[in-house]
């Protein structure tokens, strides 16, 4: 298959204000895709836009908060009032949990599933009539590396990514007669914000992901953009940004007992640290 040319193939990104949305927006720009912004932080979309803008681009930027149908749908209307049509979707946008599964409440799972998930299913929804219209169209997940390989104490969140995983996957097969590709961006550890928040959410510093993840299992945001223009060009069911995680994940599928043991070391020091915070309480 040919690559695509991406020139002026508008596209429309959630979560766009920083990290993995931003970084993509302004590589879809560099392409010369016209990109429209959407979150709840307008004042840090306005940044990103600035910068696509300075550099030639073409942005616009929709306060959206995924969890309303209709600001995904108002999202996707001013991609086609602005640019004309609307080409692809970059389901982003998304929320962490780090906690053990015992502790977390109902309120909690179906928060972190109405922001992973469901929204998901907005964003895809609202493009998704004119990119079958246009029979033509690529719709992108942002999933992750733990969609494959659920963590202790990132159980729920990996539930949510797992279930992006294979929605997006049944989306491929079944809207291929319409010409649209669907495809799941599995990122590992990224060096922005959303562990941060993550961390603020949850209630676990000191133990936290970014604490005991190596540096090599960490990638800067554009790394991750890089990807996701490679596969607007030429689309594949799946993008992932490292080989060893990828490979290292599928072949603990087979042995689940040694992946357990490999991770135990996490719940070690969250309980080491649990007393720690129990002692000085």
């Amino acid at each position: 298959m040919p690559k695509i040319n991406l020139q002026n193939k508008p596209i429309a990104i959630t979560g766009a204000s920083s990290g993995i949305g931003a970084a993509t927006a302004i590589e879809c720009a560099r392409a010369g895709m016209p990109v429209v912004l959407g979150a709840r932080r307008v004042e840090k979309l306005n940044d990103v836009a600035e910068r696509i803008r300075a550099g030639g681009g073409r942005a616009e930027v929709v306060e959206c908060d995924v969890v309303i149908e209709e600001d995904n749908a108002a999202l996707i209307n001013r991609a086609i009032e602005s640019f004309g049509s609307i080409y692809a979707v970059f389901a982003n946008a998304g929320v962490g949990l780090e906690k053990p599964l015992a502790d977390t409440t109902d309120s909690e799972l179906r928060e972190l599933f109405e922001v992973d998930f469901f929204a998901t299913m907005h964003t895809i929804r609202a493009a998704l009539p004119h990119m079958i219209e246009a029979q033509s169209g690529h719709v992108l997940v942002c999933s992750s590396c733990l969609a494959r390989f659920p963590l202790p104490y990132n159980g729920a969140y990996s539930a949510a990514k797992a279930a992006q995983h294979h929605i997006g996957r049944a989306l491929n097969v079944e809207l291929s007669p319409h010409g649209i590709f669907v495809s799941t961006v599995h990122p590992i550890g990224t060096k922005t914000e959303f562990f941060e928040t993550a961390t603020r959410r949850s209630g676990v510093e000191g133990v936290a992901m970014p604490e005991h993840t190596p540096e090599w299992c960490m990638q800067d945001a554009s790394v991750v953009a890089r990807a996701v223009v490679k596969c607007l060009r030429k689309p594949r069911p799946e993008v992932w940004t490292s080989f060893f995680v990828r490979y290292g994940m599928g072949i603990s599928g087979f042995m689940p007992r040694i992946a357990d043991r490999a991770v135990s070391r996490m719940v070690r020091e969250y309980q080491a640290a649990k007393r720690s915070a129990n002692d000085h309480s």
